[in-house]
């Protein structure tokens, strides 16, 4: 159990502790579902999501109001979702999430990255079997309702997996739930419906293998994540190196 929220807490607490970075990345993926979907949360479940993560990282509404507006803006950015894949340097494979307005400049410097940094940049699909790709919510849970319940209950709208945690900071108890990319719809559909507090929601791509490897050979493949992570293009990256032991 866990093995997605395990896998990326610490590098997502890392990057993500820059607030702005972290508006920047909601406030895209916020314009994108808008111009998909419409304006409207009421009837675009993906913006009504993003808005509750929005929440949950703390943006201000009036941030939240203007990557919504950007949507129908005819002088902004038109952002499309692109994936890289490649090899870092010892074979970790590294998967490249990115929303950008130039994909020829994103595409370069990605490859820039890869190149200077002892790895290479592959084709498109070269490493969808390596990752599994799923959607992770974080909700409330329900009193009255324990995880087996929960659990019975929404194998039948693609949840796979359950995990209860404690919110660090809050000391809150909140409910992590797994399931295939593409059953994100009927997931959210259930939990609005029946009434569950859905704090966020988001997708991951969570290595089926974890690759061991010693410090230097992470010290030179945490260069390259970081140096990919800086780019402005760039919304997430995911890895199959085994994460440090504490």
């Amino acid at each position: 159990m866990g093995r997605a929220f395990e896998y990326r807490k610490a590098r997502k607490l890392k990057r993500w502790g820059n607030m702005s970075r972290t508006f920047t990345r909601i406030g895209k993926e916020i314009t994108i579902a808008a111009k998909a979907g419409g304006p409207d949360p009421s009837t675009n479940p993906r913006l009504r999501a993003l808005m509750q993560n929005a929440k949950a990282a703390n943006m201000p509404k009036d941030t939240v109001e203007r990557a919504i507006k950007k949507a129908t803006d005819k002088d902004a950015g038109d952002y499309k979702e692109i994936t890289y894949e490649g090899y870092g340097p010892h074979g970790i494979a590294i998967f490249v999430e990115a929303a950008t307005d130039n994909n020829t400049r994103t595409v370069a410097n990605v490859r820039s990255y890869f190149t200077k940094h002892g790895g290479s940049l592959g084709t498109q699909g070269s490493l969808t079997f390596l990752f599994d790709h799923k959607c992770v919510f974080k909700i409330k849970p329900k009193d009255g309702m324990g995880l087996e319940d929960l659990e019975l209950e929404l194998i039948d709208y693609g949840v796979d997996e359950l995990e209860d945690i404690v919110d660090e900071e809050t000391g809150d108890e909140q409910v992590i739930l797994y399931g295939a990319f593409e059953e994100y719809s009927n997931i959210q559909k259930y939990l609005e419906d029946n009434g569950f507090e859905i704090i966020s929601s988001e997708f991951e791509r969570i290595p089926n293998d974890l690759k061991e490897v010693t410090a230097d050979q992470r010290a030179a493949i945490e260069k390259l994540l970081e140096k990919i992570e800086e780019d402005e293009d760039v919304q997430n990256v995911f890895h199959n190196m085994k994460e440090e032991e504490e």
